[in-house]
């Protein structure tokens, strides 16, 4: 894939509060491989992991450069822009404490332009005509392993095509428990924190990546796929592909 990084649907306005960058066309040159294979072992998505990106050239991002030292005594003092000084790391999505200036699209701006999802690609689905009300598994993009990426909806049984499409759900479980040495709940509430959320198999449609094996549109006689998802963790943190 050669592309710009821009998307072909609205954006919103950067800068703004939350988002101080200037949304830029990138120089993106992608490819992954045509033939897949499952590995026992996963890889990091992000910098320095594998990339994934939408049909359009748009980079998907999920994590942040955010993160809180456990001695704060107010969220503002947490860094939002480049992580120097905590170990707790923050999410973009799923929280009020704080703000990161995402669009509609669950997508922002890094300080070199580039336009990337940190979730569900909303624009996406509507151009398509994808809503609650005419559902379709709609393929967004590729994983750098050379695996889909779908979203939002997933057939309610993966080995049948003719099955009731559903919204499918990621496997991750909010602690109700605060971990050792976190910041005060009570300062950041849980949930704002990738530690926050901990794998739970078989507690929704998803395994550790946010992925699943079964028939798609495009794959009718079965593969492995990721999906972007309304719950956490909102787009896969890894990728099983070798």
């Amino acid at each position: 894939m050669v592309a710009n990084g821009l998307p072909n649907h609205a954006v919103g306005t950067f800068p703004n509060a939350g988002n101080p960058n200037l949304i830029s066309s990138q120089n993106v040159n992608f490819a992954a491989t045509l033939t897949p294979v499952l590995s026992a072992v996963t890889r990091k998505i992000g910098p320095g992991g594998v990339s994934a990106y939408s049909l359009q050239g748009v980079k998907f991002d999920p994590a942040t450069a955010g993160t809180c030292a456990g001695t704060i005594t107010a969220a503002s003092q947490c860094n939002l822009a480049n992580g120097a000084g905590g170990t707790w790391a923050v999410e973009a999505l799923g929280q009020d404490t704080f703000n990161f200036g995402e669009d509609s699209n669950n997508a922002h701006v890094q300080p070199s332009g580039e336009y990337h999802y940190h979730g569900m690609p909303e624009a996406l689905l509507t151009n398509s005509g994808v809503t609650d009300t005419s559902r379709k598994m709609l393929l967004v993009g590729w994983a750098g392993d050379g695996f889909p990426i779908y979203a939002r909806y997933c057939y309610s049984d993966p080995n049948n095509a003719n099955s009731a499409l559903k919204v499918c759900t990621g496997s991750f479980v909010k602690d109700t428990v605060a971990d050792s040495g976190r910041p005060s709940t009570s300062l950041v509430p849980l949930g704002a924190f990738t530690s926050d959320w901990t794998y739970t198999a078989g507690t929704g449609d998803l395994d550790e990546c946010n992925g699943r094996t079964g028939v798609t549109p495009e794959f009718p006689n079965g593969i492995y796929y990721y999906m972007a998802t309304d719950s956490y963790p909102y787009f896969s943190r890894c990728v099983k592909g070798a």
